[in-house]
């Protein structure tokens, strides 16, 4: 059997992603973790084949601890499971050590299948995951012959810093963790050639891509 742990703070989740994986009769959950802490700890003590992490902790970024994980253990593969699909959170996610992105509406089904092909060594991306991972691919390219292309939600945090908000502002405001909102402006300076807030606000103003 595949030992599994799940790592969610909303205990309806992981105890529903936990009947799933338990009903295919070869995997096996060894602990549901409600935050990062618990999760190391539990990591540490189980050396799980597979992690299901959501992306939003109570007290570390997901992102951070799929980082934090990588530290002691390279072997356990990680998918991120969360309602977020953003191009820039997966492309994260999968940087600091992710072998796969689920949304939290797939199938049983769609679920399996991720964790048979993480195990295969495979990295697997849901098709709305993969989807948004080719509109970046493709705003890449429109950038090379036009200004650059912001996702909505980049718009937004870009308003926000123009108007004067701190990262932790708008990650209040906008209901997203402050790593979040910290990678979201690290790709608009990436997507606008800027190595400052400030040089982004300037050159966003030039391009006119601010309102």
């Amino acid at each position: 059997m595949i030992s599994i742990i799940i790592v969610d703070d909303h205990p309806l989740v992981g105890e529903g992603v936990s009947t799933m994986i338990r009903s295919s009769g070869y995997h096996s959950v060894v602990a549901i973790c409600k935050n990062a802490a618990e999760a190391v700890e539990q990591i540490k003590a189980l050396n799980p084949e597979v992690i299901l992490l959501d992306i939003n902790l109570p007290d570390t970024d997901g992102i951070e601890l799929c980082s934090i994980i990588r530290k002691f253990n390279k072997a356990t593969k990680i998918i991120g499971l969360t309602s977020t699909n953003e191009a820039g959170i997966i492309s994260s996610f999968l940087a600091n050590g992710g072998n796969g992105y689920l949304l939290k509406n797939m199938e049983r089904e769609e679920l399996i299948k991720a964790i048979d092909e993480v195990m295969s060594g495979a990295i697997y991306l849901s098709k709305a995951a993969n989807q948004k991972i080719l509109e970046q691919f493709n705003s890449v390219l429109d950038a090379v012959h036009a200004r650059p292309v912001l996702t909505r939600r980049e718009k937004e945090i870009l308003h926000w810093l123009y108007e004067g908000l701190t990262g932790p502002q708008i990650a209040e405001k906008l209901f997203l963790s402050h790593y979040t909102v910290e990678t979201h402006r690290k790709n608009l300076m990436q997507k606008l050639n800027v190595n400052s807030t400030q040089q982004l606000i300037r050159q966003a103003l030039d391009q006119k891509l601010l309102n």
